[in-house]
């Protein structure tokens, strides 16, 4: 299953979006941060939710090729996010499990994030409240 996620940063702090079987989750006011952070949050929360709904196949889609590149090993992880990667790292896999880069325009996370007012917000993710 294709999971879309995005993370962003705005005058108002951090959010992320997953989009997981046309449901969009959206957190939104997740204190300062930059919008790397704000990325990992969202790889972190597109895995958890994969996790949470008990997918064997998992297709992750995110427009953040910096982030995705680290998380894939691909490339040196700043020092700022080396804790985000051993989580990331620490979170379990369904059977299938790939991890991919897309478009800005693609990413139906990353709409999701643009067109939802700010002062609407969907619940998070069960767990998804911690910042680690």
């Amino acid at each position: 299953m294709k999971i879309f996620f995005d993370g962003g940063h705005r005058p108002s702090g951090m959010e992320w979006a997953v989009v997981l079987g046309g449901r969009t989750h959206i957190a939104r006011d997740l204190g300062p941060g930059s919008s790397m952070t704000a990325e990992w949050l969202a790889l972190i929360a597109a895995m958890r939710a994969a996790r949470e709904a008990g997918l064997d196949d998992v297709l992750l889609l995110g427009d953040a090729a910096a982030v995705i590149a680290q998380a894939m090993g691909k490339v040196r992880v700043p020092p700022a996010h080396r804790e985000h990667f051993a989580l990331w790292s620490t979170l379990p896999r369904p059977p299938r499990f790939r991890l991919r880069h897309i478009k800005r325009t693609q990413n139906l996370a990353g709409i999701a994030l643009a067109r939802q007012p700010l002062r609407h917000q969907i619940p998070p993710l069960q767990g998804e409240g911690d910042h680690a």
